[in-house]
């Protein structure tokens, strides 16, 4: 087994510890423990909070917890086996189930309810230490209300990018526990969930944040929504870096409906959302006469169809199916910064996506989750233009993008997670398979690419390299990867609990099988009022072998494809005149040593429930990368001696000898006044070095790898994001975001090849990788709304035919988290939203290159302020 460094001690250290531990209390008692999360909606699946939750074998004997702010009643301490549960909330039908089964570990259900009349019952109190040290519980989570989620955007992109931003790099998405696709339309969205410290066994990505979505369970009456929003540059402000405000237009629209097919039994849910836009592109270069900048249009069109059935199989069984179509066409990309109009190319990408997923009870004390997911993807690259490339370093690139790329990828997910106990433990076990196939048709840089080492070298005709890539276009392979895991979940005492896991992975593109993650956690509340909770997490994840750096080791192996390579060539003939040196062939090879890239982690976090309903999380988190794949060229010449092999050309192989690390220190602080005030915030502090940029990447020096140590290129040592929520007045909402990062590292090269081995990216001598830093980024967001609601909804007639009426301060929130709409039939929003509200100039695209006229200087800022005006109308 792999990673003998000090996380792995700490690992078989802690494990032996606490498997001696559980072993102590197994002997003291011959029953596992369960932990339960209910989580209770009302009729448009928003979150009801103040029910009443009772679970017990007889409801007479039931416990009895109050639902939270989000919906939600925790149980702990209760044994496997079968149940009755009862839900009763103000203005709604009593609910009663049977033969709810219970599995070893932490469950989880949702249940709707109808508008019913109101009782009356004592509240019991669940044990807060229980709940805080739940491994699989809510502790070391944060939460978007419904009210945040409505205040972000209402584009699916932009939605996706600012949930990313509020979590940081590397975060990991996941929808109703599915990877991949795009995400469902925000009404259909019951809950957003970070969670820190996903240190399972049951986690494959190597993260220390997941992004959980979940959408609103099965619903008993029909509810749907149009959006729709439009911009233009009439009210945007003109990019820094270009000479006149640029064309813009942005018109998009959404829609989706949900309902009953069978009442009681199966739902069905669909949504289509879609952009019509262009914007513009800045281009900033240097020619050989004068200085250039333009604004080019780069039109887009988008399309995204969906539709989910909830199906109750039995008492214990759903049954989801979900189909996905996301289609898009990207015009006049690769324009822009330094590249010419020439060098277009444009896009046109199809995707289907088919999900199935299964969970339920197999006899009395096991819970089985199945999930199945295909997909299916075409895209097509072309170019408008194939005439040779002219690379000028950092000054102007013309010529055309030479891209003709036609592809087919297919792949699948099969997982299968089976919970059950023995003892005091509550252990999980499962399986992933995973396969993708891949047919493409690829010609890239087939007319060949000059490049000039400066505007001086251009105007006297003397490029330093030309580069040309022949051969067969096809390549057509497939790919599988295989991980089983099993996990044992137990707790010491009431305040602490302990998980210990082994995960084992294996990928049919490599001999290296020996490949087993053990995983550490702990989770401990040391004072008696329960507000205050420890935790500590450390393992070992393992990475795969990408598809796409398999794909360019087959694909220019020499035969189906070569790259041809002439130092010092003629031009426009790069055979003619000077002193050209045409290189045998090079081809990209495997190391057969490689082996798959692993990453030691380990985390502790502190938790603090504060007055005023305010949370406080502290967390530092510490990552080693091992075997982290690169580029070498192994047959570079050596100073003096000239290449090893002079048969040869560049030799690229791809092998596992870089290693990265990263240390990160974080705040998260979470405010919450439901429909009136919600306030999040988040601080990070961090250092993330590594020694390569990808499976592809070359080192300076190829006989000095360590020297390409130096900072990553999504090193921002101080990240701060802040989302707020506020009502002003009845219906009147601001939302606002904003997020800051220090200045992003660049590399300084010479924009000469000084060791000869024909690749450009030599640095000055005594100068590291990434060394220079940037200008730091900030931005703030607002979007203010306004709705008015207005008819009588069914669940609002049949409130007051039952003459119940319920005070605005219990009533739950509405599918648009907000007061009114579960009493109103219809609803319209109206709303402003403005992206870089300050209109705060944030440079990018600084340039190293030594020999380019912009040397130090930054060629392109993110957009200026954006101003979008739209509608959302419920049904």
């Amino acid at each position: 087994m792999k990673g003998t460094g000090l996380t792995y001690w700490l690992i078989c250290g802690v494990a032996v510890l606490a498997i001696a531990s559980g072993q102590a209390r197994a002997q003291r008692s011959g029953t596992g423990e369960s932990s339960v999360k209910v989580v209770i909606v009302d009729p448009a699946g928003a979150a009801i909070p103040g029910a009443q939750v009772r679970l017990g074998p007889q409801l007479d004997k039931a416990q009895a917890i109050q639902t939270d702010t989000h919906g939600e009643a925790n149980f702990t301490k209760l044994s496997p086996g079968l149940y009755r549960l009862r839900v009763e909330a103000k203005g709604f039908e009593l609910l009663e189930r049977s033969n709810v089964v219970l599995r070893a570990g932490q469950n989880h259900f949702e249940v709707h309810l109808e508008i019913s009349k109101v009782r009356e019952e004592t509240i019991v109190q669940q044990d807060k230490r229980e709940a805080q040290t739940d491994l699989r519980g809510n502790a070391f989570t944060t939460v978007l209300t419904a009210e945040q989620i409505a205040q972000l955007p209402d584009d699916p992109e932009e939605f996706e990018a600012a949930i990313r931003q509020m979590a940081g790099p590397g975060a990991v998405f996941r929808v109703n526990g599915f990877r991949g696709g795009k995400l469902p339309p925000k009404s259909q969205i019951r809950e957003i969930r970070f969670r820190l410290d996903p240190f399972a066994a049951e986690n494959h990505e190597a993260s220390f944040i997941n992004i959980n979505v979940t959408t609103k369970p099965g619903i008993n009456n029909w509810h749907g929504s149009f959006n729709a929003g439009f911009r233009d540059e009439s009210l945007n402000a003109r990019n820094a870096f270009a000479p006149v405000r640029g064309a813009e237009q942005f018109r998009r629209f959404g829609l989706d409906l949900s309902g009953p097919l069978w009442r009681n039994h199966t739902s069905l849910f669909l949504s289509a959302d879609g952009t019509n836009a262009y914007d513009s592109k800045t281009i900033v270069a240097a020619l050989p006469g004068d200085r250039f900048s333009d604004v080019i249009r780069q039109p887009s069109r988008k399309l995204n169809l969906s539709a989910r059935v909830e199906h109750v199989l039995a008492a214990t069984h759903t049954l989801r199916a979900e189909y996905q179509r996301n289609a898009n066409r990207l015009d006049n990309l690769g324009v822009g910064n330094f590249d010419l109009p020439e060098r277009a190319y444009s896009t046109d990408a199809a995707e289907h996506v088919f999900r199935l997923s299964d969970s339920g009870a197999i006899g009395k004390k096991m819970v089985n989750e199945f999930r199945f997911q295909a997909r299916r993807r075409k895209s097509e690259i072309d170019s408008i233009s194939d005439a040779p490339t002219i690379i000028v370093l950092n000054a102007f690139n013309s010529g055309g993008a030479q891209l003709a790329d036609h592809r087919r990828d297919r792949d699948f997910e099969l997982a299968d997670n089976v919970d059950f106990g023995f003892g005091m433990h509550a252990m999980r076990a499962g399986l992933l398979l995973e396969g993708s196939a891949h047919q493409s048709h690829e010609l890239r840089n087939f007319n060949g690419t000059f490049t000039f080492a400066s505007l001086d070298a251009y105007r006297a005709g003397l490029p330093a390299i030309f580069n040309q890539r022949l051969g067969a276009p096809s390549v057509d392979f497939t790919q599988y990867q295989v991980g089983w895991y099993w996990q044992d979940d137990f707790r010491v005492f009431k305040g602490l609990s302990m998980s210990f896991g082994i995960r084992h992975e294996w990928q049919t593109t490599l001999e290296d099988h020996n490949n087993f993650a053990p995983r550490f956690g702990l989770a401990w509340s040391p004072f008696k009022e329960g507000k205050t909770t420890i935790r500590a997490s450390a393992g070992i994840f393992y990475d795969w072998f990408e598809a796409t750096a398999y794909e360019n080791i087959l694909r220019v192996d020499g035969r189906q494809q070569r790259d041809v390579i002439v130092s010092n060539p003629g031009f426009p003939d790069p055979f003619a005149g000077r002193t050209q040196f045409a290189l045998p062939p090079s081809r990209i090879v495997r190391d057969p040593a490689m082996t798959l890239p692993y990453l030691e982690q380990f985390s502790t976090s502190i938790q603090r429930q504060l007055p005023s309903s305010i949370s406080l999380i502290g967390s530092y988190f510490y990552q080693r990368g091992v075997h982290l794949l690169r580029g070498h060229n192994i047959n570079a010449p050596v100073p003096g001696l000239g290449r090893p092999d002079p048969g040869e050309g560049n030799i690229t192989s791809v092998e596992s000898s870089a290693n990265s690390s990263r240390h990160s220190l974080s705040i998260n602080l979470n405010w919450v006044k439901p429909k009136r005030l919600a306030l999040g915030a988040n601080y990070t502090l961090s250092k993330i070095t590594n020694e390569t940029d990808g499976p592809l990447s070359l080192p300076a020096d190829n006989f000095n790898l360590r020297a390409d140590r130096g900072p990553a290129l999504l090193d921002s040592r101080h990240r701060f994001v802040m989302l707020s929520y506020l009502t002003l007045f009845k219906e009147l909402r601001l939302g606002t975001t904003f997020n800051f990062v220090s200045a992003l590292p660049y590399n300084i090269t010479t924009g000469f090849d000084n060791n000869g081995d024909t690749v450009i990216n030599d640095r000055p001598r005594g100068v590291a990788r990434n060394s220079a830093r940037g200008a730091a980024q900030w931005n703030m967001n607002l979007r203010l709304g306004w709705g008015i609601g207005f008819g009588t909804s069914r669940e609002a007639t049949s409130r007051a035919q039952m003459t119940v009426i319920r005070s605005s301060d219990s009533d739950p929130l509405g599918s648009m988290g907000t007061r009114g709409t579960a009493s109103n039939r219809w609803r319209a929003e109206f709303y402003l939203q403005a992206f870089n509200v300050f209109n705060h100039v944030n440079p990018v695209n600084f340039t190293g290159v030594q020999t380019s006229p912009f040397f130090g200087r930054a060629t392109a800022a993110l957009p200026g302020r954006r101003m979008e005006v739209g509608m959302r109308f419920n049904f």
